[in-house]
C-alpha cells in the first residue's frame, strides 16, 4: 500500500469521527473537534487524489466512512443491531476492497507499458 492510498484509509477513519459529532456534539469543544477532523479528512482526500483516480478514491473513502459509521453507531451509541445492514456493509466493503485492488492493478499496468 502506498502512501496515497494511507491516506484515503486515514481519511476514511476521521469521517467516521465527524460525521458522529455531526450528531452527538453538544459543546464549543466538540463542534471544534468535529471541524478539525472534517478539515483532516478532505485534506487527506484532496492530497490522496492528486496521485491516485478521483472516482476510486471518493466510492473508497464513502464507504469506509459509511461501513464505519454505522458500526460506531451499532457499537457506541446503541443502534439496534440488524443482521442485513451488517451483510449490506460487508457487501460495500467487498466493493472498496475489489475497487482498490482492481486500480493497483492498473497502475501496475501503466507502469510496466508507460
Amino acid at each position: 500500500m502506498n502512501r496515497h492510498w494511507l491516506y484515503v484509509f486515514i481519511g476514511g477513519i476521521v469521517e467516521v469521527f465527524w460525521v458522529s459529532g455531526l450528531k452527538h456534539a453538544d459543546t464549543i469543544l466538540e463542534w471544534i473537534l468535529t471541524v478539525i477532523t472534517i478539515a483532516l479528512s478532505f485534506g487527506l482526500i484532496i492530497a490522496a487524489s492528486k496521485r491516485l483516480p478521483i472516482g476510486t478514491v471518493y466510492a473508497v473513502f464513502t464507504g469506509l466512512g459509511t461501513g464505519g459509521t454505522v458500526l460506531a453507531e451499532m457499537l457506541l451509541f446503541g443502534e439496534p443491531f440488524r443482521l442485513s445492514k451488517v451483510l449490506l456493509i460487508a457487501l460495500l466493503l467487498v466493493g472498496v476492497i475489489g475497487l482498490k485492488m482492481v486500480t493497483d492493478n492498473n497502475e501496475q499496468q501503466q507502469e510496466v507499458t508507460g
